[in-house]
């Protein structure tokens, strides 16, 4: 933490608060008033929310790199490790390998020494693959063990990986049908509230959708949820799921990947959880 002269005081940035001492160098509970305007407290501030904005935009890389399934080029990693704010996003988070085994915990990313990552047994391993894989949590085949062996290990992933929320597609469900009803019928007072929900939850409206965009095996696809357009007036509620392609043609569900229905039914879980629950009580 450097100090950084303002007036009679110095001020730092500590914690991503600015944080203020006397010329004495007693560190004070708060900046005081007349320092408001003083360009070093201002640049501190001005700094702060541009880390705390490049910390949640480093997260919501990483989250869209294991979402959409993106190799990611070990240049990359060992590039952006010494960040702070990427190395914490990446932190603890899975790799596995090019057949699709788990290679272990992520905890370093050297341009000389490649990986470093803690395996299943415990050890300390280096790996050095030209494409790092961070698998989506359903694509992993024994998710529950590897959460238990994380909880031993006192491993908390940022982006979430492993306690993600995932759904695995049924094994009866009529692959003609083209979507899923569970989390349709979800009734909001206004349609700014549902329109709210799907931004508060980092999803996009679109055409009167909530969308959210996947690539899974080299092709991109498109969860959809209707929440309803601007055209429509009071009331609204959830409509049912359904997945798109890249022209915008309705998919079958037998055509839909893993990653693809875990996501989209946890967007459109996620929307429905929202609902008005007091008017559904009052129907009932």
């Amino acid at each position: 933490m450097g100090w950084v002269t303002a007036g009679d005081y110095e001020v730092a940035l500590d914690d991503g608060k600015v944080v203020c001492r006397n010329a004495a160098g007693r560190r004070l509970k708060s900046v005081p008033v007349k320092l408001s305007d003083d360009p070093a407290v201002v640049g501190l501030r001005q700094l702060a929310e541009w880390l705390d904005r490049h910390e949640r935009q480093c997260l919501a890389d990483v989250e869209r790199w294991m979402v959409r399934s993106l190799p990611v080029p070990l240049d990359v990693l060992t590039r952006v490790w010494p960040d702070p704010a990427w190395r914490s996003a990446l932190r603890d988070l899975v790799v596995t390998g090019a057949d699709g085994e788990v290679a272990g915990f992520l905890r370093d990313a050297d341009p000389e020494r490649g990986l470093g990552l803690v395996d299943l047994d415990g050890d300390t391993v280096r790996i050095a693959p030209a494409l790092v894989r961070l698998p989506h949590p359903v694509l992993l085949e024994d998710l529950e063990e590897l959460r238990e062996f994380a909880v031993e290990l006192g491993v908390e992933q940022r982006a979430r990986q492993l306690f993600r929320e995932v759904w695995h597609r049924p094994a009866g469900l009529d692959a003609e049908a083209t979507s899923v009803e569970e989390y349709a019928g979800g009734a909001f007072g206004e349609l700014r509230f549902l329109h709210g929900r799907v931004t508060q939850l980092g999803y996009r409206v679109r055409g009167g959708y909530a969308v959210c965009s996947v690539r899974e095996e080299g092709h991109g696809v498109e969860a959809r949820v209707w929440v309803g357009d601007h055209e429509s007036y009071g009331e609204t509620e959830t409509g049912p799921l359904m997945w798109t392609d890249t022209a915008g043609q309705v998919l079958k569900l037998g055509r839909i990947g893993p990653v693809a229905w875990s996501e989209g039914m946890r967007m459109a879980a996620a929307l429905y959880a929202g609902r008005d629950i007091e008017d559904e009580e009052r129907a009932a």
